[in-house]
């Protein structure tokens, strides 16, 4: 079940939530500050995935996607993305962006199923542990271009 996060009550579990899925994992703290600015929400499923966005100006953001990785493959992501998407929406967004790293051929593919199209680079975007930095791809999706569904 998807549902917003109650924050900052929740923002331990978001961290949680971020640490299976990234090392290292965002705190408590930094995900609540995000979450409690000016547009933002946040959407958690169990204690397996959650998705950080925020919208305004006819815009809105993914500002991370998290999901546990023995959780991965099997849908969550996409259904965090297009809750997320309804919920832009109905803040006025009109399109959403993100930035991933040009490695993570898994999102790149989610993002691609869901709706979004490739639109710049940002070349060293992403710093990596014991290796050269990695390019972030910045990607845009129309919301009105169609509904979001998990039937689409």
């Amino acid at each position: 079940m998807i549902r917003p996060a109650d924050l900052p009550q929740e923002g331990a579990l978001l961290a949680q939530i971020h640490a299976l899925a990234f090392s290292p994992g965002w705190a408590a703290p930094e995900l609540t500050r995000l979450a409690s600015g000016p547009g933002a929400f946040a959407l958690v499923s169990d204690e397996s995935g959650l998705i950080l966005c925020r919208a305004g100006g006819g815009e809105a953001e993914i500002i991370t996607l998290a999901v546990d990785p023995a959780r991965r493959r099997q849908g969550l992501g996409r259904a965090l993305v297009e809750a997320a998407a309804i919920l832009a929406r109905d803040h006025g967004a009109e399109a959403m962006f993100l930035e991933v790293a040009e490695s993570n051929l898994a999102a790149l593919a989610l993002y691609a199923r869901t709706g979004f199209e490739t639109v710049g680079r940002r070349p060293g975007y992403y710093s990596q542990t014991g290796g050269p930095p990695v390019d972030a791809i910045v990607m845009r999706w129309h919301l009105n271009s169609g509904p979001a569904s998990p039937y689409s």
